[in-house]
């Protein structure tokens, strides 16, 4: 009985062995899969199973993407339209970060805050953003901060609601030790709840920027001059789906390339995630 007890403990975790076979499978599916959407993509378009206004080939989209580079679809190149749709978007997240973060906690920390913020949050969460664009506009004039203000509102609500919900999960025996060895309110907020309202915060401005594309595409679609929008809305207009899906591209990738950086940020902010 001792031996086998022994042996147990001797032996090493699965859990981590299963951990790193399936980070290394899943990076072979992913690239296959992708792989087989762009063989299955190449092979339905030059077979004819797909006429050329509904999916055109392959070749077709990189030679949209030259034109766009030389700035052959319209007024700008497409180096323009992805600066202004970068600006936007990011200038959203980085005020809805510095001040929805902050927002959550306090409202995690404290019922006043939570009675103060929480009604407005929640009764525009459910809005659509272009619901309220056309007040964006009038509020804020036809420049750059209509399009920002109403990114920010987008992204806002997600990353304050993903930080409320990260301080509600610790547990209070973790913040009546830290006040117990003499640590201020300040201290506890910075050592002890908002590393551990990390993972959530996290995932909160992954969701925030999702949303923060969607409003940005619609609207620049609306009330823009240029960005990876309007040339959409541009293209759809002359039907070239072409310059449609070059968009799609261009945003999907920028996405996932994002995607893909908080995923670091997150292995090192809180490499204990998902550990047993």
């Amino acid at each position: 009985m001792m031996a086998a007890e022994e042996k147990a403990n001797l032996a090493p975790p699965r859990t981590s062995s299963y951990r790193v076979l399936g980070e290394g499978s899943s990076l072979w599916m992913s690239v296959g899969s992708s792989f087989a959407l762009l063989a299955l993509w190449w092979i339905a378009t030059h077979a004819g199973w797909i006429k050329p206004l509904f999916l055109p080939k392959p070749e077709t989209i990189w030679l949209a993407f030259k034109q766009a580079a030389a700035g052959d679809l319209d007024n700008h190149t497409l180096a323009v339209h992805f600066g202004w749709s970068m600006y936007r978007v990011f200038s959203a997240f980085v005020l809805a970060v510095v001040i929805g973060i902050p927002v959550g906690i306090a409202m995690g920390v404290s019922r006043y805050a939570r009675g103060l913020f929480d009604p407005p949050i929640e009764f525009y969460r459910p809005l659509p953003p272009l619901a309220y664009l056309p007040l964006m506009i009038i509020w804020f004039g036809i420049g750059e901060g209509a399009k920002v203000m109403l990114l920010f509102l987008a992204i806002f609500a997600p990353v304050a609601l993903a930080a409320r919900a990260g301080v509600k999960s610790l547990a209070p025996e973790q913040i009546q030790a830290a006040l117990s060895m003499g640590a201020s309110r300040l201290q506890v907020i910075c050592h002890v709840i908002l590393p551990g309202a990390m993972p959530e915060i996290l995932v909160g401005l992954r969701i925030g920027m999702g949303v923060g594309w969607t409003t940005l595409v619609a609207a620049e679609m609306v009330a823009a001059d240029a960005g990876l929008g309007k040339m959409v809305y541009n293209a759809s207009n002359f039907l070239r789906t072409d310059v449609v899906i070059l968009g799609i591209v261009v945003i999907g990738a920028v996405a996932y390339i994002f995607e893909l950086l908080m995923r670091s940020i997150e292995r090192v902010a809180v490499p204990w995630k998902g550990r047993m």
